[in-house]
């Protein structure tokens, strides 16, 4: 196979890998909590918000060593024990005790039992499991062309030079290169940039946490929305990815035309969130994120409206995908030189505010949550403007040097 094609297939495979692997997890953290309390035995006390702050906060930790990590025994395998560490975590709902629970949350970050809640589970984790065996159809890349008779002469010049050469291994040259990249992203996170950056990016672990945990066990909460209120669980999650694609795909191709800047697409990301707050705040109860396995019985300020709600979650996957692909733009072309350390600081910061958001999740009332989101969105769409304004200046200093 030509190596285009063996790279096209590499693609192919990798994407359905993170596919079957991330439907089954996704759909396991927008039910976790609804699941959770829905087992009454002195055999497990768990919470839902505990586990998923337990995983952000380990991903977080290991964000900036985890390429030392793949240096070692190589990107696949790295996938590979990865995956099953997120099949172990959703295995654990098929009988859960409570040290279970939470020690498979922490290998994640490196209903009643009934035969319902253990079929849904021993299939998500079989399909976990398919996304991981899969990683092992991943081709290995052609080896390098040998080099001509001069360059090896060169080589073996260069090699009889230096002494380090000959005694240093492959293992220990890479393994070197993952500890520059950790000091790299170290010396990054401090840059005038990145910290400009850092409000932007800790606002979409928050409003993450919120979209992802919290809004769906409001929903299912809800005594006013019927016996069926757990079933509208799924469809907000749908819903959210309609709103997730559609942001996704549109902005995405807004990228490539910087005529008008990332501004007007943050903005409309900051408005969108707001009214999506505005009317949560407005038709849901206020204690529906700590409400018991019965639900809420407390009225909201208006008669909530399931068609209401739903809408809500299109608007919080929307706005998410105003932050997150402007985001991502703006860290690769700021540190488009230094783009895997930099990356590896964007995952780290969000990944520690979402385990920060799912923590005071198990107390926080609604409408304290709501606001910790309305103020993080006002700082965080300020600060953003601000570091656009310096990626232009970058650009405009870009353009000139290449006249």
């Amino acid at each position: 196979m030509k190596p285009e094609g063996k790279k096209f297939l590499n693609i192919i495979i990798l994407g359905f890998s993170f596919m079957f692997l991330f439907t089954a997890f996704q759909t396991c953290g927008n039910i976790e909590q609804t699941v959770i309390k829905s087992f009454n035995s002195t055999e497990f006390h768990g919470s839902g918000y505990t586990s998923m702050s337990i995983i952000y906060g380990v991903l977080s930790a290991f964000s900036l060593v985890a390429p030392v990590v793949v240096t070692v025994i190589g990107p696949q395998l790295s996938m590979f024990f990865s995956g099953l560490m997120y099949s172990c975590y959703i295995a654990m709902f098929i009988y859960p005790y409570t040290w279970s629970f939470y020690a498979a949350s922490v290998l994640v970050g490196l209903g009643a039992a009934d035969k319902d809640r253990q079929t849904v589970f021993i299939s998500l984790t079989v399909i976990s499991l398919v996304g991981c065996f899969l990683l092992f159809l991943i081709r290995k890349p052609d080896p390098e062309p040998a080099p001509s008779e001069a360059s090896q002469a060169l080589l073996q010049s260069e090699q009889t030079d230096s002494m380090d050469s000959t005694t240093s291994s492959p293992r220990t040259a890479l393994c070197s290169q993952a500890v520059d990249a950790f000091v790299k992203a170290c010396k990054i996170f401090v840059t005038k940039e990145m910290l400009l950056l850092s409000f932007s990016i800790a606002y979409t672990g928050l409003e993450l946490t919120f979209y992802s945990g919290v809004y769906g066990t409001c929903i299912g909460a809800m005594a006013e929305f019927g016996h069926d209120a757990k079933s509208l669980i799924g469809i907000s999650g749908i819903c959210i990815g309609v709103g997730e694609i559609l942001g996704g795909g549109v902005f995405g191709m807004l990228n490539k035309s910087s005529r008008f800047g990332r501004n007007p697409v943050v903005l409309l990301g900051f408005i969108t969130h707001y009214v999506a707050f505005y009317l949560i705040f407005i038709n849901i109860a206020s204690d529906a994120p700590i409400a018991p396995e019965a639900g809420t019985d407390l009225p909201a300020y208006i008669k909530p409206s399931v068609q209401l709600a739903l809408f809500c979650s299109f608007l919080l996957g929307l706005g998410d995908s105003c932050f997150n692909t402007q985001l991502l733009s703006i860290v690769g072309f700021m540190f488009r030189n230094n783009s895997a350390p930099a990356f590896a600081v964007f995952r780290f910061i969000q990944s520690i505010m979402a385990a920060v958001a799912f923590f005071y999740s198990n107390y926080l009332l609604l409408h304290w949550q709501l606001l910790i989101l309305v103020v993080a969105g006002f700082f965080g769409s300020i600060t953003f403007f601000m570091a656009e304004t310096l990626a232009q200046s970058m650009r405009r200093e870009s353009d000139y040097n290449t006249i």
